[in-house]
């Protein structure tokens, strides 16, 4: 999409979101009738990916999440919009930080922070955390092809404090940071795909051998830094809930991909209890290791 197609789409997103969330949901429904049925949006790639992460289910048990995750999609999709004109109080009440006194107690004790996320819940609200922390926040990111949709999707997301660092950025951003001794928490999404040339792990997840970066712990056992994670619980619609949890107090000696391990697994538990809140048209498996080594 060039200049003209992203300013139509900003022009109609503005006016759109200054409606109301439970009107918007409207709008939700009728995009889950299409995406869903006509065409239907990455279907084989969400049923294929469900079946393989679950198959002890059987068919009706996974057109059931297959269902639920669509239209929680959905949502996501005006969610995220809306941040056009949510007011930082307008967020809060929406999303809730339930124990922020542990990034208060490390940020205390003068120490630097991992935040591992995932696609579970909403993620993009989860941009509301330097309203609940004195802590720097910075969030590690992949820059979009199109630039009017990254430079969009960066101010929709800064507005609340939040700064961003493209991945290419990160070890300056940290040397920088610490310079002027600025103590922040560093958070990495961390179930995205690899690209082939910087897979160096492999790891079994969902019942499906897993590429998983590297980067958040290399970063954390460089510094030794804290590692918690973050994975928002929908409470209803429109409502979530997240909790810093931490996974390691010091990282420098750790055996190698303990870390990456640890929070691989306690993402695979989240997404167990309720899988139609992952994000399963992604393209998670998309790289084999039989094909990679061949």
């Amino acid at each position: 999409m060039g200049a003209i197609g992203f300013y139509i789409f900003f022009g109609i997103n503005w006016i759109m979101t200054l409606l109301p969330l439970p009107v918007l949901y409207l709008f939700s429904d009728f995009f889950y009738l299409f995406i869903y049925y006509l065409p239907g949006y990455r279907r084989q790639i969400v049923r294929n990916n469900l079946k393989n992460s679950f198959p002890e289910k059987n068919e009706k048990e996974i057109l059931i999440i297959e269902k639920k995750f669509y239209h929680h999609l959905c949502d996501l999709f005006v969610e995220t919009l809306k941040l056009t004109h949510m007011s930082n109080k307008q967020l809060m009440k929406r999303i809730q930080l339930t124990n922020p006194e542990l990034l208060e107690k490390l940020s205390d004790e003068d120490r630097d922070v991992v935040a591992i996320l995932a696609h579970y819940g909403n993620w993009e609200w989860q941009v509301c955390n330097p309203l609940y922390s004195k802590m720097n926040n910075v969030s590690i990111y992949k820059p979009l092809q199109n630039k009017y949709f990254d430079h969009f999707m960066i101010n929709l997301r800064s507005k609340y404090g939040m700064k961003f660092s493209p991945m290419s950025n990160i070890a300056r951003e940290v040397i920088n940071n610490r310079n002027k001794n600025v103590r922040t928490a560093y958070a990495f999404i961390s179930d995205q795909t690899p690209p082939i040339g910087d897979i160096n792990f492999w790891t079994n997840f969902l019942n499906q051998e897993t590429p998983v970066y590297l980067g958040a712990e290399k970063i954390a056992t460089k510094y030794d830094m804290a590692v918690v994670t973050f994975f928002v619980q929908k409470i209803k619609r429109g409502y979530y809930s997240y909790s810093a949890e931490l996974l390691f107090d010091h990282t420098v000696g750790l055996p190698e991909h303990v870390i990456t391990d640890t929070h691989v697994k306690k993402l695979e538990k989240i997404i167990q209890e309720k899988p139609e809140y992952w994000i399963w048209s992604h393209r998670r498996w998309k790289h084999k290791r039989e094909h990679i080594y061949d």
